[in-house]
């Protein structure tokens, strides 16, 4: 009797696991991996779409309004650290080929790689958030801010007027709103990241099913991509006038 109830525990289990492994891997509306895999970054892809729209509106009033207020847009760009912005392009863009590296390593089956290469990629993701806190901490020191903090004299010595002050004001709004959210996107990037490290490292993943490693790369080249577009047009609009 205990050696049949034994057995039944057995199957049980593996039962059980069976159908754990069937809904993480495929799901019930999929015919086969290759299509839940397609729809998922088709799915990614749309949501793309819809950041697309966010910062398209905010690139969008940057460019109006860097025409309509060119002198203050410039004087104001001058003034960031453009340095600390150069080098954290850089480590993004490391960043988006260990990305790469770890989207190639699961299609191979290289499994370890793969772990490496996403720890790589979220260490790289937190560095460019710690030089743009610093960056961040500096700004406030400098009067790079709204409010009370905001610095005139800084402005007026850079020969700008006083009706130029609310100039300033504009382009350092649209500043701060466009690089604290793409900050926000990284720290969502990242906890992704960090999230598909963990299910790797118990080799859940293979050259078969690699869907969410997928979809998060997406996600990361495109918040890399922002941050590229994001740099020229704020850091380096006066950088010529220095």
């Amino acid at each position: 009797m205990s050696t049949n109830l034994q057995l039944l525990t057995d199957e049980q289990q593996k039962l059980l696991e069976h159908t754990i492994v069937v809904r993480r891997r495929l799901e019930e509306q999929y015919s086969s991996l290759p299509q839940q895999n397609d729809t998922a970054a088709l799915g990614m892809w749309l949501f793309l779409a819809t950041e697309i729209m966010f910062f398209g509106t905010l690139f969008t009033a940057l460019i109006v309004y860097r025409f309509l207020y060119a002198a203050a847009f410039e004087a104001a760009s001058v003034e960031l650290n453009w340095k600390i912005g150069a080098v954290n392009t850089v480590v993004l863009l490391v960043s988006s080929l260990m990305m790469a590296l770890v989207v190639s390593s699961i299609r191979m089956g290289r499994k370890q790689a793969v772990v490496f290469f996403l720890l790589a990629t979220a260490a790289l993701g937190a560095c460019f958030l710690a030089l743009k806190g610093y960056e961040y901490f500096e700004d406030y020191q400098r009067g790079l801010v709204l409010g009370s903090q905001f610095s005139a004299d800084l402005w007026l010595t850079a020969g700008l007027t006083g009706n130029q002050l609310g100039h300033v004001q504009l382009f350092l709004l649209l500043y701060w709103i466009m690089t604290a959210a793409h900050a926000l996107h990284m720290i969502v990037g990242i906890s992704a990241v960090l999230i598909i490290v963990a299910v790797a490292y118990r080799r859940h993943f293979d050259e078969h099913y690699y869907g969410p490693i997928e979809v998060t790369g997406l996600y990361w080249h495109f918040v890399d991509v922002v941050w590229i577009f994001l740099f020229p047009m704020l850091y380096l609009l006066g950088t010529h006038r220095t």
